[in-house]
C-alpha cells in the first residue's frame, strides 16, 4: 500500500525535484487560507478541532504511556489544558528500535511515499494546525497558518525531494563485468541496499515548532530512519497533531506506527539530554539556544547532529535613494512576530557621518530617527499592528526588553504593550529601537525578541568589517545591506561569502529579510556558528542513510 502512496504522489515529487534544481518559485501547498483552495468548511472545522483538544486528553494511541503531561499556556491568554501521554525514554527507544526492523525493509519508494502522504494530510488540516501554532507560539493567525502550515510543509517536502533525488541515483541490482584479455571476463552481480542510520531525534522549539522540525523529521523518515519527536513543553500541540497524522499513515501503509513517536515531557526535566545521549539515537535535529545546541554537539558523540542556534543578524546601510522605503521595510522586519524569528534583524550599522540619498546626505541621527518613526507609524493602529507582531511567546522574552532599556542607550522608539481586539490578555509588545555606538560590547550578542540597535560606525568599511567579524564569531542566519554603489555591494557580498551568511540587498518592497522561500532559498548555510547545516541541501539528507552492498559471482 505504501507503494501506492509513492505512485499517488509521483507527479508532485517529480515537480519538487525539478524545483530544487531550478530554484524557481513552486509550491504544492497554497499559502492563502482561502475556501476556494481548502474548502468552504475547512476554517470552521479546523477551529472546532482545535477547541476540542483543549482541557482533554490528546487522542494519541501511543503504547507505553505512564500518565500524562502538558501545561501549555497561550501567549494570547489562558491555559490550553491539553494532556499528552508521557512515555519513558527507554520505552520510546525500545519501541522505535523494534519499529525500525520492518521500516528499514520498506525501501526508498515506500519511505518517500509515506512521507508524501503525511504531508498531503497535514496540508488538508492546515486550519487546525494554524490555531495550534497560534496559541502555543504567539504568532498572529495569518503567520501561524502560513509558517505553521504550508510553508512548514514545503520545507518538509523539500527535504523529501533531496532525499529521493539522492537515493534514486543508487542502482539496485547490477551486473559487473571486468575483461580478462584472452580469458573469460570476471562477472559478478552486485546489489546495493540503502539502509538507515537508526533512530532520529527531533528537538522542537517554542517559536516555530513545525517549520523548524519538519525538515529533520521528513529527512529522517524519507531515508528510512525512525523518529522520536520531542516538542518543547511550551509548544507540544502542533507536533502532537503531526505525530498523530504520521502514525495513521504508517498504520495504513502496513508499518508499525511507532516509526514516529511523541516524547512529551515536563518542563525542566532531563528528557532531552537522556534521549540525546542514548546510544541508539543516531541522528539529532535541534533548534534552540546556543548553550543547549553546543551541549548536544559536544556530548552526543554517537549521533550525527544538525543544529540551528542563536546568532546576531545585521543590516548595513551605506546609501539609499529613498530612506522612507528602506525604513518601512525594516520596520516591518523589526515588528514581524515581535522579533522572535531566527532571521529577525538586530543590529543596523549606519556611518556616523551619514548616508547618501536622492535628496542629499542624511546624518546618522536623521537615519536613526527615520527608523524609529517608521516603527511608530507601523504600530500606531494597535488592532492592525498585532496581526503583524503577534504575541510574545514567554515571559523571559518580555523581560529582556527591560534588560535592554537598562543599557542606557538613546531610545528611538520605546516598546509598549499593544491592546489586542480579540484577546485582551495577550502578551504583546512593540519593538524597542535604540541608538548606540559600535564600541558597546553588549550589542554583539543575541537579544532575542523585539529589540533593535541602530549603531553608529566610523564608515561603511567599518560597518562591513563589524558585520563580517560578528558573523564569524557569533553566527548569523541573515545579513542585509542597502547601497546604491555597485562597488560597495560587491564588497559586502565578498564579506558575506567570507563569513558564510546569506545576504539580501536593497529590499524595499514586499520581500523582507526575515522570510525565505522553500525550494528556492537556502535557510542558513552551515558555514557560521548559527547553524551547522542548511535547510535544505544534499548535505542535509545524504548522510542520514548509508549503502550496504552484497556481491556474488555469476
Amino acid at each position: 500500500m505504501a507503494t501506492d502512496f509513492f505512485n499517488k504522489h509521483r507527479d508532485t515529487l517529480d515537480q519538487a525535484v525539478t524545483a530544487i534544481g531550478t530554484r524557481e518559485f513552486w509550491t504544492p501547498h497554497p499559502e492563502m487560507p482561502s475556501p476556494r483552495v481548502y474548502g468552504d468548511n475547512a476554517a470552521a472545522e479546523g477551529e472546532a478541532a482545535f477547541e476540542a483538544y483543549k482541557n482533554s486528553d490528546f487522542p494519541l494511541d501511543q503504547p507505553g504511556a505512564q500518565g500524562t503531561t502538558g501545561a501549555e499556556l497561550s501567549p494570547f491568554g489562558g491555559s490550553l489544558g491539553v494532556r499528552y501521554p508521557r512515555v519513558p525514554v527507554q520505552t520510546l527507544v525500545e519501541q522505535s528500535g523494534k519499529a525500525l526492523e520492518t521500516w528499514r525493509k520498506g525501501g526508498p519508494q515506500q519511505w518517500v511515499g509515506v512521507c508524501m502522504e503525511i504531508l498531503q494530510r497535514l496540508n488538508q488540516r492546515s486550519f487546525e494546525m494554524a490555531h495550534a501554532v497560534q496559541h502555543t507560539t504567539g504568532q498572529g493567525f495569518m503567520m501561524a497558518f502560513q509558517a505553521g502550515g504550508p510553508h512548514a510543509q514545503d520545507r518538509g517536502m523539500e527535504a523529501v525531494a533531496y532525499a529521493w533525488q539522492d537515493m534514486s541515483r543508487i542502482p539496485g541490482l547490477v551486473t559487473w563485468e571486468k575483461p580478462q584479455g584472452k580469458h573469460d571476463p570476471i562477472r559478478m552481480d552486485k546489489r546495493f541496499t540503502v539502509v538507515p542510520r537508526g533512530i532520529g531525534l527531533i528537538i522542537g522549539c517554542t517559536t516555530f515548532p513545525t517549520w523548524n522540525s519538519y525538515p529533520g523529521l521528513f529527512a529522517d523518515l524519507a531515508t528510512g530512519n525512525t523518529v522520536i519527536v520531542k516538542p518543547h513543553p511550551g509548544a507540544i500541540l502542533p507536533l502532537a497533531i503531526t505525530v498523530a497524522i504520521a502514525r495513521d499513515v504508517l498504520a495504513e501503509a502496513g508499518f508499525d506506527p511507532n516509526v514516529v513517536q511523541l516524547a512529551a515531557h515536563e518542563a525542566q526535566d532531563d528528557t532531552a539530554q537522556e534521549l540525546a545521549l542514548n546510544p541508539a539515537v543516531r541522528l539529532i535535529d535541534f533548534t534552540g539556544s546556543s548553550a543547549n545546541g553546543n551541549w548536544i554537539e559536544q556530548h552526543a558523540r554517537q549521533a550525527l547532529v544538525y543544529t540551528e542556534k542563536a546568532g546576531v543578524n545585521q543590516i548595513i546601510i551605506d546609501s539609499a535613494d529613498d530612506i522612507k522605503a528602506v525604513a518601512r521595510n525594516l520596520a516591518f522586519s523589526f515588528a514581524l512576530y515581535s522579533g522572535q524569528m531566527c532571521t529577525a534583524p538586530q543590529n543596523v550599522y549606519v556611518p556616523r557621518d551619514g548616508i547618501r540619498t536622492a535628496d542629499g546626505t542624511l546624518g546618522f541621527d536623521e537615519v536613526a530617527k527615520a527608523l524609529g518613526d517608521a516603527v511608530a507609524k507601523l504600530v500606531s493602529d494597535p488592532a492592525r499592528a498585532v496581526q503583524i507582531t503577534g504575541a510574545v511567546q514567554n515571559e523571559a522574552t518580555a523581560a529582556r526588553i527591560d534588560q535592554a532599556r537598562d543599557l542606557g542607550m538613546t531610545i528611538l522608539h520605546d516598546s509598549q504593550p499593544l491592546p489586542h481586539p480579540d484577546f485582551p490578555d495577550a502578551r504583546t509588545l512593540s519593538p524597542l529601537v535604540m541608538a548606540t555606538t559600535a564600541d558597546h560590547a553588549d550589542i554583539y550578542q543575541e537579544w532575542f525578541g523585539p529589540i533593535v540597535f541602530v549603531v553608529a560606525t566610523d564608515s561603511t568599511e567599518h560597518s562591513i568589517q563589524l558585520a563580517r567579524d560578528t558573523v564569524i564569531k557569533h553566527g548569523a542566519l541573515t545579513l542585509s545591506a542597502y547601497s546604491t554603489d555597485n562597488q560597495v555591494t560587491e564588497q559586502i557580498q565578498d564579506a558575506a561569502e567570507q563569513a558564510g551568511v546569506s545576504l539580501s540587498l536593497n529590499l524595499t518592497g514586499a520581500v523582507f529579510i526575515n522570510q525565505t522561500a522553500a525550494f528556492s532559498d537556502f535557510h542558513g548555510t552551515g558555514a557560521n556558528p548559527a547553524a551547522n547545516a542548511a535547510l535544505s541541501d544534499t548535505a542535509y539528507v545524504s548522510n542520514r542513510y548509508r549503502v550496504v552492498q552484497t556481491r556474488w559471482h555469476v
